[in-house]
């Protein structure tokens, strides 16, 4: 337990918001086309835009852990709910209560708890994606700050946040984070043609057309663009994790309920060996996702994790749930292609989250590069 805040009490809030409020209003979120104001106010309501951000910014005052249990709970319903969350609540603001200075705190996390103004991180570009490390957009330093230039893809909110932090490469210093309000002359986006997957809340495609930004805009200071964007990256990564549990405890209660009132052969399909096979396997690697993604909360909040804790929660449960999405596609049947089911919409959603935050590739690459350098130095595997 953290701060005042009665955390049983607001799981359960958390839990009933999911259950008769979210979950509830994802047919007619699909059929508008985005999330409605009436969910986005209950998600407000109950401060989840401030989950985790201190009280003294306005937030709830929630451990890394209590973050976690609370993301299981929410985003069991789609995970588009959570896409409106996540770049404020993860990676903006945590880039900020670590680095940004008392004005910009002051400015921004009060009204990002709140739900009022919303952020994107823009750092994403067509030649850095998981080579962050290669960006092409350039700050200019002019006699009264920076002149920023440059083009942003696949910018989550980028088309509505109220502020983008933009990393930009600085010629005499190196990559830096700026922040960049809306409206700000030379800044447009314009939305991709198709989503496949989290339809309801698009990500964005960011110009930035000699876009000003004064000195007050830079956050932590020139050249530490990257040590920033990893330490929001890794907070989120965590989170994405937890959404990966979230949405394969939605999709495994999904298939177990079709298997259990579906009858093939005379007999519930759940009686069938084959798919007592898929459920059981499913269970055992969403609890194994589960505690892995709990041990890596609980190492947040007795410091910092190994960043190879995190890649190994963040590979682990977004490679369960794909698996575990197709196989209760497979349980479905031609329920899990054709209908109303929330399975097939969930299915597309859910392949995202291998891509989010360092693609499977990179964490597999980076939890090798770990085991190699640990028998280098004939240290053990296991330290706890």
């Amino acid at each position: 337990m953290t701060g005042d805040v009665d955390f049983p009490e607001l799981r359960e809030a958390v839990r009933r918001l999911t259950d008769d409020v979210l979950i509830p209003a994802e047919q007619q979120m699909v059929a508008d086309g985005q999330v409605s104001e009436q969910s986005l106010a209950a998600l407000r309501d109950l401060g989840l835009f401030g989950m985790t951000l201190p009280h003294e910014h306005g937030g709830l005052g929630l451990g890394m852990e209590e973050q976690v249990r609370l993301t299981f709970e929410f985003t069991r319903a789609s995970a588009v709910y959570r896409s409106h969350l996540s770049t404020t609540f993860g990676l903006v603001s945590r880039v900020l209560v670590d680095f940004g200075t008392p004005e910009q705190q002051q400015t921004w996390l009060p009204r990002f708890a709140t739900g009022e103004a919303t952020a994107a991180f823009a750092l994403t570009e067509e030649a850095a994606g998981s080579d962050a490390t290669a960006l092409t957009t350039v700050a200019r330093r002019t006699a009264d700050g920076y002149r920023i230039s440059g083009s942003k893809r696949y910018i989550t909110n980028g088309h509505t946040a109220s502020v983008l932090m933009v990393f930009a490469v600085v010629p005499e210093h190196g990559i830096t984070a700026f922040l960049v309000p809306r409206p700000a002359a030379g800044l447009s986006a314009r939305l991709p043609s198709r989503m496949n997957g989290h339809a309801e809340n698009p990500v964005a495609y960011v110009e930035l057309d000699d876009v000003w930004a004064p000195d007050a805009a830079v956050v932590g200071g020139p050249g530490e663009g990257m040590r920033l964007a990893l330490t929001g990256i890794n907070h989120a990564r965590t989170h994405v994790a937890a959404t990966a549990v979230g949405q394969g405890t939605r999709l495994l209660q999904e298939a177990t309920r079709h298997a259990a009132t579906r009858e093939q052969f005379g007999a519930p399909l759940a009686e069938l060996g084959t798919v007592q096979a898929t459920l059981g396997r499913s269970l055992a690697e969403l609890a194994a996702a589960r505690e892995l993604t709990l041990a890596c909360a609980r190492a947040w909040d007795r410091g910092a994790p190994d960043r190879h804790q995190i890649s190994a929660a963040k590979l682990y449960a977004t490679e369960m749930v794909g698996q575990l999405a197709d196989r209760a596609v497979q349980v479905l049947g031609g329920a899990g292609i054709v209908g109303d089911s929330p399975v097939p919409r969930m299915w597309r959603d859910v392949r995202a989250l291998r891509i989010y935050e360092g693609a499977s590739e990179i964490h597999e690459r980076n939890l090798a590069r770990h085991l190699v350098a640990l028998d280098r130095h004939g240290l053990p595997l296991w330290t706890g």
